[in-house]
């Protein structure tokens, strides 16, 4: 079982990350990050709404952020309630959250969630849309694009175990052109956090680059819930 150093240092550019799992103390952990190429993915931050229990991505520069597609860009990243969990790296985690609900498994969750998503329009890369929860379980879904222009549809569900989650990204980490897909199954982590701000503050960490290239970082946030309870959030920007 690999730390996240290991894993995201062996990904010069994964795209959105996702991790979902349990830590140390049993609190369920959810983690989300930004790395971005384009002055428009550049031009972002993770917001707290504390109130709502959400993270929102939002713009730092409206004239730049409009040079890429807003409606991909801007979203709602991580949104927590007393039946789970929800993060996606899109406007999908919405329909994610509205899914959940106190008993349900994780896998039937993203399963309805997700049923009127595709991958995103953004040719060539043709992003998928990651997901993931914390319900009854954990669950990740990746959905991309398939050689004939139709949708793959891949979720993974498994237990929670203190101390340990999985991970999907965007990417495969290659710093290529177009980007290749995200393949294969969940990566397993990790997560000896304490807490949120700890978690954040290391993903954030972990994406940085090797010396002599370039820093893709945007952003990183966390989030932990002790089973259905209090929420603690926090997120660690690059820009203001």
């Amino acid at each position: 079982m690999e730390s996240l150093f290991e894993t995201l240092q062996a990904m010069p550019y994964p795209g959105r990350v996702v991790i979902v799992g349990a830590a140390p103390s049993g609190r369920h952990c959810v983690l989300y990050a930004i790395t971005g190429r384009s002055p428009s993915s550049q031009a972002r931050r993770l917001e707290i709404d504390a109130m709502e229990q959400k993270v929102f991505v939002r713009p730092t520069d409206e004239q730049t952020l409009r040079t890429g597609n807003p409606d991909l860009l801007v979203y709602e990243a991580i949104i927590c309630g007393s039946a789970g969990i929800a993060v996606s790296n899109g406007k999908q985690t919405v329909d994610v959250f509205a899914a959940l609900h106190a008993g349900e498994h994780a896998g039937a969750v993203l399963h309805t969630g997700l049923a009127g998503w595709e991958y995103e329009p953004d040719e060539p890369n043709w992003t998928p849309r990651i997901s993931g929860c914390i319900a009854d379980g954990a669950g990740l879904s990746v959905l991309k694009r398939a050689g004939n222009g139709g949708v793959v549809r891949n979720t993974f569900e498994f237990p929670l175990i203190d101390g340990q989650g999985r991970m999907v990204a965007t990417y495969t980490g290659e710093n290529a052109a177009p980007l290749p897909s995200f393949a294969g199954e969940p990566l397993l982590l990790a997560l000896p956090f304490g807490s949120a701000q700890e978690a954040a503050e290391a993903l954030y960490e972990a994406l940085a680059p090797a010396a002599g290239e370039p820093d893709f970082r945007v952003a990183a946030a966390a989030a932990m819930q002790a089973h259905g309870g209090a929420v603690s959030l926090h997120v660690k920007n690059r820009h203001a």
